[in-house]
């Protein structure tokens, strides 16, 4: 959401200079803190203090910028200003585990998420990030489409490409040999994101043959899944790096030669426009948001298929006029996601929410 809303935020500045943006946010907790002191204040914060500190602005239109905040909508209906949601995504609806509740208690946070999404209902309109949430939107909250406006994501201006040598020097520093493929996996490890399958992926690349290593940036392996590269003996593949600040990130992706992204649901996939607008090609799922985000540019695959996965992979490696054609038009695509188009569409959505209300 920090991502979202600061690209929203510095796009906005430069396609509509004359207009005053204020950005408010809840006080912010630990979210590892299991004491239920700190998880019942942040629950006060988020349903009771901080949005009566929302209404107490004056402003031309709100703009509540993620969809678990929707209960805000209500608030503001006191105010008779026009608001606007954005849905990223519908994933809790398929996840419901996912719930897991700042109260560790799942029944009440079931509930107060369920209130909060069916809020957005009350909205004068609502933003989602690709045409698959939108039809979410409309099949699961019964949300008329013409409320609702399909405006994607922006890539952040940071990831473009970097210069060979910058990349070869990179790759060296990590021990990345000009022969070695290196596949690239940026993310959380919940199970939609489908690591397990890469595993199984992956063990097929090595029976092939391929020299490969594989970097997992974001969260770490499950237990299980450490367990399964122990087994399997990929420990000299596969290296977790970490939770890398933007910079560091840039450079991983640019160094890898693949993102490989299968998850199993995405509202939008933002990894994917990241990595295109490095050059890197993707592999990612036909299924859900992904082939929306990617159009022709990347490989889609059946998520479930490791075998389908792998083959991708090798075609990839062994085709590189093929893999340079993806290069190309990844860059060319990326375009469809820059920060000033995506600001223009956002500002003129709001400029016709105020002319209706007037």
């Amino acid at each position: 959401m920090d991502v979202y809303a600061d690209s929203i935020i510095f796009g906005l500045k430069a396609v509509r200079p004359d207009w005053e943006i204020i950005e408010l946010a809840p006080y912010p907790f630990d979210c590892n803190n299991s004491s239920l002191w700190v998880r019942g204040r942040k629950f006060y914060e988020r349903f009771w203090h901080f949005p009566q500190t929302v209404i107490q602005h004056s402003a031309d239109i709100f703009h509540i910028i993620d969809h678990s905040e929707g209960h805000i909508v209500n608030w503001l209906k006191k105010t008779g200003k026009p608001v606007i949601v954005t849905c990223h995504d519908l994933i809790n609806f398929f996840y419901r585990e996912n719930l897991q509740g700042s109260l560790k208690v799942p029944i009440i946070s079931d509930i107060m998420w369920m209130n909060s999404v069916k809020s957005m209902r009350n909205a004068n309109h609502i933003i989602t990030v690709s045409q698959v949430t939108a039809e979410d939107a409309v099949n699961i909250l019964n949300i008329q489409p013409q409320q609702i406006t399909v405006i994607p994501n922006t890539v952040d201006p940071i990831f473009h490409q970097l210069s060979t040598t910058e990349i070869n020097d990179f790759r060296q520093q990590q021990g990345i040999s000009p022969e070695t493929l290196c596949l690239l996996n940026v993310g959380s490890n919940h199970p939609r994101k489908n690591i397990s399958t890469i595993l199984q992926a992956l063990t097929i690349l090595k029976s092939q043959g391929l020299l490969y290593k594989f970097w997992k940036v974001g969260s770490d392996f499950t237990e299980t899944q450490k367990q399964f590269i122990f087994t399997h003996k990929l420990e000299d593949n596969i290296h977790y790096l970490g939770q890398p600040n933007k910079a560091l990130l840039l450079k991983l992706y640019n160094a890898a030669d693949i993102l490989l992204a299968p998850s199993l649901h995405e509202g939008f996939g933002i990894t994917l426009i990241e990595a295109m607008a490095c050059g890197t090609p993707v592999i990612t799922s036909n299924t859900s948001a992904m082939p929306e985000v990617v159009g022709n540019t990347g490989i889609l695959v059946n998520p479930t298929n490791p075998k389908e996965i792998a083959s991708a992979v090798l075609s990839l490696h062994h085709d590189q006029i093929y893999y340079h054609k993806l290069v190309r038009e990844s860059l060319s695509r990326i375009q469809n996601f820059h920060w000033r188009y995506i600001a223009e569409k956002i500002a003129c959505t709001y400029e016709k929410i105020i002319i209706n209300q007037v």
